[in-house]
């Protein structure tokens, strides 16, 4: 007959952050231990507050399923002695299954018998097992730990109790001085301790004791309060799915509220009045439905409708303090230039090993005017670029940046507007820092885009000049991130940035503190870009041998290896795809028997031409104007050399005993190898 099983683990109030993850984990490690002890079971349901992870396994056997093994022990003739005799190795094998030498018997396994033994293993109780829990509740890995008392013990929070009930009856677990029981707490204000009087009565019994144990249900309840507030007063509130996570992680028993602050704060830019309602302070915040924002926000209490207005009173007392101080910012932030900032960020370190903020604005500058160059800007574009290029950091050093950190850049483009500098400029500021996340926004401006790649680009090779690289899993200042999104911003503008030739300018022309080594690690930042290539095109479901073939390149452009891998996956259901790249192939293979040096202009020569398909590759070869065409032009031009590199090889001995013959036709395939690697190394595709 199956049961059902409660483990509730009750702790001091956990950080809102790691409280779905952990009791995901607590659910995962579960089944996979039940599993592994064989325990069937239904399904397990999770519950979670600030204050206690839960799992209820539904349906649970009673005892674990029976099994039949059937052990393999040391080969026959080490099994027995000479006289036929038990040996140690066949008695200890015996002993380490629980029965004896005379359950021992002989199989044959290819060709030579082993000693077996057969036993039938009847399963423990599920009570039995369960009291095993405690090491998966112990496995709940955390991003901080502490250890409380005088043990060594390290948990998220101290556990103050255990509930660990198979129906009505306590299963024991114990947890350094905590043992399990049926006792567990409800509310913190509202509740009392209550006792479980079995699993299917859990979640009932604490919410009759002020606590919905059932994050989902919780959740729904606040955004029902929520659009209630809102239906009630005509706003529109943005319900941010991670803000609403947190607030439901923070409470166990939801009463939303609305409060107002003083409509003046509206003349504060909305981001900072956002920023402060939401990431401060945990507030909803609204607009009416003109879309302006309303001198009103929402938040979520702890606990019933009892003296709600003194909460209200109190979190608008907090909330009005924290605008008081963004209003001073605001204001005082605008008696100065950004002339004046910009001379503050010539004492501001950006590393202690690079340099100072200014020096980095400096060196962007140069960036960004190759760039600009590269890319093609006009020169109004490139004016603006410029421009933002020198003064792009100026708000990190504003009071209101200072105070909201988070704010950087946002504040960067309201000051520069209000202090005069263009529309684009200003646009600049703020998207440099995009993309801010792995599939966050990108700039939609030209100037912003190219800003935001010098920014990154000197970011990533000053940190690699002073030996700042990421290493496993250790990447302290997202230099992985960075990369990843210079190649997203390469991609979103199709913008074919050469990495060789661009360290070698820079190497050659940018002007940085004589500690900066920029000739150090360039091999591996190519790797390093070549890599996060890598990473985009698997994102983009890329054929790994695909990826392999077009990253193979000594020239390090993502565009171009982004475009040049999603034409051979485009191509790789042609019917005569396998074809193509056979043939391709074994001119980049038979190429690399070349030992010969050969001068930069390589030629060959017809006087050594014995068949007509010598001449045939070397005209199809010399029409293909790689310079002027496109990837997928390419791609066809070559394609369509299929039959003629077919018959070049049923036709001719590459390593024919005449050298010069032989070198002749070696030239002529280097020359073909040098225009097919400008699709890659194609010899790494999988033609199977």
């Amino acid at each position: 007959m199956s049961k059902n099983y409660l483990l509730e683990i009750g702790l001091e109030e956990m950080p809102a952050h790691v409280v779905t993850n952990s009791v995901n984990q607590l659910a995962e490690k579960t089944e996979k231990y039940l599993k592994e002890n064989r325990i069937s079971f239904n399904s397990i349901e999770k519950y979670s507050t600030p204050r206690r992870l839960s799992v209820i396994i539904k349906d649970i056997a009673d005892k674990q399923e029976d099994i039949d093994l059937k052990a393999k022990g040391p080969s026959k003739k080490i099994a027995l002695d000479a006289d036929g005799n038990w040996t140690k190795a066949a008695i200890g094998f015996a002993k380490g299954q629980g029965l004896s030498e005379n359950d021992i018997f002989f199989e044959e396994l290819k060709g030579e018998e082993y000693a077996y033994i057969q036993k039938h293993e009847t399963g423990k109780s599920s009570e039995d097992v369960l009291e095993g829990l405690t090491e998966v509740i112990k496995s709940i890995t955390f991003p901080t730990r502490m250890h409380w008392g005088s043990f060594d013990f390290e948990y998220i929070r101290p556990i103050h109790w255990i509930v660990s009930l198979l129906d009505s009856d306590v299963v024991n677990l114990e947890i350094l001085d905590v043992v399990s029981g049926r006792n567990t707490r409800g509310h913190r204000f509202l509740g009392k301790d209550i006792e479980i009087e079995s699993a299917d009565t859990y979640v009932e019994q604490l919410k009759n004791d002020f606590v919905f144990v059932d994050a989902n249900e919780r959740k729904q309840i606040i955004v029902d309060q929520i659009n209630k507030i809102a239906k009630d007063n005509n706003w529109n509130v943005d319900l941010d799915k991670g803000l609403l996570e947190e607030v439901n992680n923070l409470v166990e028993y939801p009463t939303a509220f609305s409060g107002k602050f003083d409509p003046k704060y509206l003349e504060i830019p909305e981001e900072v009045l956002i920023t402060s309602m939401k990431d401060n302070q945990r507030y909803f915040y609204a607009r009416d439905s003109n879309g302006n924002l309303v001198p009103d926000f929402i938040s979520v209490r702890n606990g019933n409708s009892e003296h709600l207005e003194n909460v209200i009173r109190g979190n608008e007392k907090v909330l009005v303090a924290r605008l008081e101080d963004a209003d001073f910012f605001f204001k005082e932030d605008q008696k100065k230039s950004i002339n004046d900032y910009v001379e503050k960020l010539k004492t501001v370190n950006f590393h202690v090993k690079i340099g100072t903020l200014y020096e980095k604005m400096m060196q962007v500058h140069q960036i960004a005017s190759y760039l600009a160059d590269e890319f093609g800007l006009s020169a109004t574009e490139k004016t603006d670029l410029l421009r933002s290029s020198d003064i792009y950091k100026f708000d990190l050093v504003t009071n209101m940046v200072d105070e909201f950190p988070e704010l950087q850049g946002i504040m960067g483009e309201k000051y520069a507007n209000l202090m005069g500098e263009n529309a684009q400029v200003a646009k600049a500021i703020r998207e440099h820092y995009m993309p801010i996340s792995a599939d966050g926004d990108l700039p939609d401006s030209k100037v912003g885009s190219v800003l935001a790649l010098s920014d990154k680009l000197d970011t990533m090779i000053t940190f690699f000049a002073v030996d700042l690289i990421p290493s496993g899993s250790n990447d302290p200042y997202a230099i992985r991130r960075q990369a990843a999104g210079i190649v997203r911003i390469l991609k979103e503008n199709n913008w074919s940035l050469d990495f060789n030739e661009l360290q070698n300018y820079l190497q050659d022309n940018l002007d940085v503190p004589a500690s900066l080594d920029l000739n150090k690690n360039s091999k591996e930042l190519d790797d390093f870009i070549t890599d996060r290539v890598k990473q985009y095109l698997h994102g983009e479901k890329i054929r790994t041998d695909i990826i392999e073939a077009v990253t193979s390149n000594d020239v390090v452009d993502p565009v171009a290896m982004i475009d040049v891998a999603h034409i051979l996956q485009n191509h790789s259901n042609d019917d005569d795809f396998k074809e193509i790249i056979e043939s391709l192939s074994r001119i980049v293979n038979l190429a690399q028997k070349a030992e010969f040096d050969f001068n930069n202009e390589l030629s060959v020569d017809d006087n050594y031409f014995e068949n007509p398909s010598e001449s045939e590759l070397r005209n199809g070869i010399s029409n293909i104007k790689f310079d002027e065409m496109t990837s997928e032009e390419l791609y066809t031009q070559l394609a369509n050399l299929k039959n003629t590199i077919q018959l070049y090889f049923d036709e001719n001995m590459i390593m024919a005993d005449d050298d010069n013959v032989k070198n002749n036709r070696l030239t002529q395939l280097v020359i073909a190898d040098n225009i097919i690697a400008k699709l890659g190394d194609l010899s790494k595709i999988v033609t199977k």
